[in-house]
């Protein structure tokens, strides 16, 4: 992908680039709508993602373009910009934004992106796109920001500049991840260790639904608000930051005063979903791929029952997976409301899954799901 990417740079702006980074995306192995929630999170960077090359230009502007997308835009190095509603450069924009807030000068860069990262897909490609726009920014400039700051800007980008109401856990994966490795992080202290993923005989299958969401044209932030109307009924009787500084023992104490069973509902998701993560940190330390993959089936269920943020086509991947002989764990993913989910399939059984999988969903749904096998890779380099 590098030399590919070197070739169009030149064809774009007839001259050479600069230097290129990678950024991976990321998927979430369990633990799913908790990082606004405060509690445990347990994602990984995949090896798929963002390639961006940048070059000096001396008019003082930034550039943009993607291989990706026919958009492009062109905007003053010297101050702030606004959104324009619907287009992918808005993250790197923000990006910009957020640096020049803090006191930081630029002058002018030209920028090219590709990725292979499905867009809408719940796997991170903005949050990838954002901290490939950063860590560039950070490296050619000299700005001395360490990782986790980068990690903040961006998670301002998506609240402030994008308008979605996420936690930090997509831009904290595709900065910090590891090969081989998950991250359990805490959303809301930010402490955070990293537990070996051996995967043995297994690999990681990624299937995207092929229905796109946009985070903030879904239902996403009516969940947020959700599960802020429960935490505000169980702070009329005790103290809390967040939903998950309740074990499964305490919500059962005080659960009575939440009246809505709505709320009762979301509110039993984070707070078991919670637990999952602990055991299932325990079992990848046990070396117990078995458990992990029975702890993702109850993510997915309570993702689709309780917090009813899945739907018929991811419903449909977990319930092919649920029957094949060579999956030990399958579970949307990211958001919900399509997008991706994942599956821990026996090696050697990647193209027979693949078949199987697509004939299953196009006989429910009506057109193919996309399969990708990835391996859990590294944060941004510089290539």
């Amino acid at each position: 992908m590098k030399v590919q990417l070197e070739e169009k740079f030149v064809e774009q702006y007839n001259k050479n680039a600069d230097a290129v980074y990678f950024t991976p995306g990321r998927v979430n192995l369990i633990g799913e709508h908790i990082d606004y929630n405060g509690g445990l999170v347990m994602p990984c960077a995949i090896t798929l993602g963002t390639w961006l090359a940048i070059s000096p230009n001396n008019e003082n502007v930034f550039r943009f373009k993607s291989l990706n997308f026919e958009a492009v835009a062109e905007i003053s190095a010297s101050h702030e910009h606004e959104k324009n509603e619907g287009f992918w450069f808005n993250y790197p924009i923000g990006m910009i934004n957020q640096f020049i807030k803090d006191g930081k000068q630029f002058t002018g860069l030209d920028f090219l992106f590709v990725g292979n990262i499905p867009i809408g897909s719940g796997l991170s490609s903005s949050a990838s796109i954002e901290i490939a726009t950063a860590f560039a920014l950070n490296d050619h400039f000299n700005l001395g920001y360490e990782k986790l700051d980068l990690v903040k800007f961006a998670k301002r980008v998506e609240n402030e500049f994008i308008g979605v109401n996420s936690g930090i856990m997509d831009q904290f994966a595709v900065t910090f991840g590891e090969k081989d490795k998950a991250i359990v992080l805490d959303c809301d202290t930010l402490k955070n260790k990293l537990v070996d993923v051996k995967l043995g005989n297994y690999v990681l299958a990624i299937i995207n639904t092929n229905k796109p969401r946009e985070l903030a044209d879904s239902k996403y932030n009516e969940r947020v608000e959700e599960c802020a109307q429960a935490l505000a009924a169980l702070n009329t009787e005790v103290t809390l930051n967040n939903l998950c500084e309740l074990t499964a023992e305490k919500f059962a104490l005080h659960s009575h005063v939440i009246t809505d069973q709505i709320l009762m509902n979301r509110a039993t998701h984070v707070v078991k979903e919670n637990d999952r993560v602990h055991l299932a940190a325990k079992a990848l330390n046990a070396g117990d791929l078995t458990e992990f993959g029975r702890l993702m089936y109850a993510s997915h269920q309570s993702l689709k029952d309780l917090y009813e943020v899945s739907g018929k086509e991811l419903d449909a991947v977990v319930d092919f997976c649920a029957g094949y002989d060579h999956v030990i764990g399958a579970r949307m993913t990211g958001a919900g409301f399509g997008g991706c989910a994942i599956a821990l399939l026996e090696k050697g059984y990647e193209e027979d899954f693949a078949k199987h999988l697509t004939d299953f969903y196009v006989d429910k749904i009506g057109y193919p799901a996309a399969v990708y096998i990835s391996k859990i890779g590294d944060g941004p380099t510089m290539l």
